[in-house]
């Protein structure tokens, strides 16, 4: 399914306040609430929306740490390991990349001792040969509802 700019417009205005109703999205549009059911629905059924979320401040929730870590896989196991991280509830995203890393992830710690008992969980596990890990200073930009 390719999106039209209607499309577009439905959804970034779905990014801004995805708890509005559809009538309410449909005012904000100047469009039918009809039109937007359907469109919502469309872009739904063929997985262009992949669900709703809340956006949190993990500091707030005691998450003062974010880490960046390399991974440099061993074993030829990377798919496997990739899955297991996903599972974990402070790893944020999990990339398979080219080149050296063979992944990178995004954790989120409470203190440098849960991320240094992450760091030896993570050279524990079999498929993984080596990590670097960076710790973010400051974040300047946090945004993972953007549009292309």
């Amino acid at each position: 399914m390719e999106i039209d700019d209607l499309d577009r417009r439905i959804l970034e205005e779905l990014l801004k306040n995805s708890k509005r109703s559809y009538r309410q999205l449909a005012d904000d549009l100047d469009i039918a609430p009809g039109t937007v059911l359907k469109r919502i629905k469309d872009m739904e059924s063929n997985g262009i929306i992949k669900g709703y979320s809340v956006v949190v401040d993990h500091s707030k929730l005691g998450s003062q740490i974010i880490a960046l870590i390399e991974i440099i896989s061993s074993g030829g196991k990377l798919e496997e390991m990739g899955k297991k991280l996903a599972k974990l509830e402070n790893i944020y995203g999990v990339y398979e990349t080219t080149g050296s890393p063979d992944a990178i992830i995004i954790g989120k710690f409470k203190d440098t001792d849960e991320l240094g008992k992450f760091a030896r969980y993570l050279l524990g596990l079999p498929s993984v040969s080596r990590t670097n890990t960076h710790v973010v200073l400051n974040t300047v930009k946090e945004d993972f509802r953007l549009l292309p």
